[in-house]
């Protein structure tokens, strides 16, 4: 994102003397390490802390990058006083009961100031443990795995785990510039980590890290520049995050509106060169009374009449609402299979129905000595439409069945509904049709069953109510919608 790529550049901008004006007003950072030199040794003759080996000095190798006259290199050993915390045991349970005592976990570092932990300790475990209370102020930087180089500084007094390694600044040093220097770190700092079975940075490597250092006076001006700044960024990044939601929503909404308004009648222009859609249900009603005649199919039970209080949305004059097995020459829900490892009657499941298409893929295989049980009906046919029957989050899934030419016969198991549309009509709008908002909105509202186990019955599939198009409709329907959710997919990120 623009605002993370922003933050990293702000960052080291700052700790470059970029960021800020450099003043001859400003102390010289040669005082300023002088001060701090005899800050510790009064520190060490009041045994407040322990007289520390001297740091290596540093090369002209490890310099990255050129800074301000008037600013000089150290290592971060010389600018506090560092100090990793512990866990008191676990097996003393007095150790953490109603204990009242913040203790910092890597978990609990936010990049901002802490003021809450999400457990404590006692006063025992303080007591019997190398724990020491650190002040409000001091900077604490995440040393161990996934969270090496998250930072914070102290809101309240606290101690921390072994993971956390803590900074008390000397007096001449800005806590909150120390703060954002390791954020700007935290790559290298991750890199340094880096090598083992988990990443893990220790003390010594922290108080040699080495540190550009401005005189006190620009270490507070860099702070509230980065203050105002970052803020900013944080704005930017919170209306990123809302454009990309956006951005990845869009792509999905506009293909609900524009399958919704084809299925209205509001995507094509209704031609009065088209043929009566009155004489196309009459072709359906002759088609189906010969397949009957021939044996091919079975004589329906009739449909209920559709009622006005059925009817969900208006359609143009020259549609017709009609229920789904009306214009069917086949629906029916898969058989139960039993399976075999002979890989040669694939058997369709909800897996192999996907909003992305259908595969075969995941398919298991029919024993073949069960295939004499199956119809020739039940054999899935080119431009089948399949519809997974049950389960939350599959129910209502739609596809086209494709054949393939290894697999001749393909039969569906009993949680996918077969819907084999007449000839007359344009199984592709169908299709189209039972994947509109319509239909997939309401689909767990006509679902039964709990709700682990949602079953969309073959009774209200077949009494789906359908507004169907003239031929020539529903083909410019199909032609249109298929270019125009073809581009939709472009625009998905």
């Amino acid at each position: 994102m623009l605002a993370d790529k922003l933050r990293k550049s702000v960052l080291q901008s700052a700790i470059q003397g970029k960021l800020t004006e450099q003043l001859a007003t400003d102390d010289k950072v040669e005082d300023l390490l002088q001060a701090i030199k005899e800050e510790k040794e009064l520190l060490i003759k009041e045994k407040k802390i322990k007289k520390q080996k001297p740091l290596p000095e540093i090369t002209e190798d490890e310099i990255p990058f050129a800074i301000p006259e008037n600013w000089k290199w150290v290592r971060l050993g010389e600018i506090g006083i560092w100090e990793a915390g512990t866990t008191p045991s676990r097996s003393k349970s007095e150790y953490y009961i109603n204990g009242k005592i913040p203790w910092v976990k890597t978990g609990d570092l936010t990049d901002s100031i802490l003021k809450s932990v999400t457990e404590n300790i006692t006063q025992l475990a303080l007591e019997e443990t190398s724990l020491k209370i650190k002040p409000v102020g001091s900077v604490l930087i995440a040393m161990y795995g996934a969270t090496i180089g998250k930072v914070s500084i102290l809101g309240i007094e606290a101690t921390t785990n072994q993971a956390c390694c803590a900074c008390v600044t000397y007096k001449n040093i800005y806590n909150k510039y120390i703060f954002y220097y390791l954020i700007s770190q935290r790559d290298n700092l991750k890199k340094m980590g880096a090598g083992g079975a988990q990443p893990n940075i220790s003390r010594e490597k922290i108080i040699k890290t080495i540190m550009p250092l401005p005189p006190l006076a620009e270490q507070k001006r860099i702070v509230e520049k980065l203050d105002n700044v970052l803020a900013n960024i944080d704005e930017l990044k919170v209306n990123e995050e809302k454009l990309s939601i956006l951005q990845k929503n869009f792509p999905d909404k506009l293909k609900k509106s524009i399958l919704q308004s084809a299925i209205q009648g509001k995507l094509t222009e209704q031609l009065a060169t088209d043929d009566n859609v009155e004489d196309l249900l009459q072709a359906i009603k002759e088609e189906k009374e010969r397949l009957i005649k021939e044996k091919k199919i079975k004589k329906q039970k009739p449909l209920p009449e559709i009622t006005e209080d059925e009817i969900p949305f208006a359609i143009p004059e020259n549609w017709k609402w009609v229920r789904l097995d009306d214009i069917c020459v086949y629906l029916q829900r898969g058989k139960s299979p039993i399976y075999s490892d002979i890989k040669k009657y694939p058997v369709v499941s909800q897996k192999c129905n996907q909003w992305s298409g259908f595969t075969l893929e995941p398919a298991k295989y029919l024993a073949p000595e069960v295939l004499e049980k199956y119809a020739d009906e039940r054999y899935l046919k080119k431009h089948d439409i399949l519809i997974n029957s049950t389960g939350l989050g599959t129910v209502g899934r739609v596809c086209l069945f494709k054949t393939d030419s290894k697999y001749p016969i393909v039969v569906a198991d009993s949680h996918v509904t077969v819907v084999r549309s007449t000839r007359l009509i344009s199984e592709i709008y169908i299709k189209y049709f039972l994947s509109s908002p319509h239909i997939q909105d309401n689909i767990e509202d006509m679902c039964s069953g709990s709700t682990k186990q949602k079953e969309l019955a073959l009774n209200t599939i077949k009494n789906l109510l359908v507004a169907l198009p003239p031929l020539a409709e529903q083909k410019r329907i199909v032609e249109k919608l298929d270019k125009l959710l073809a581009d939709i997919e472009e625009l998905k990120i």
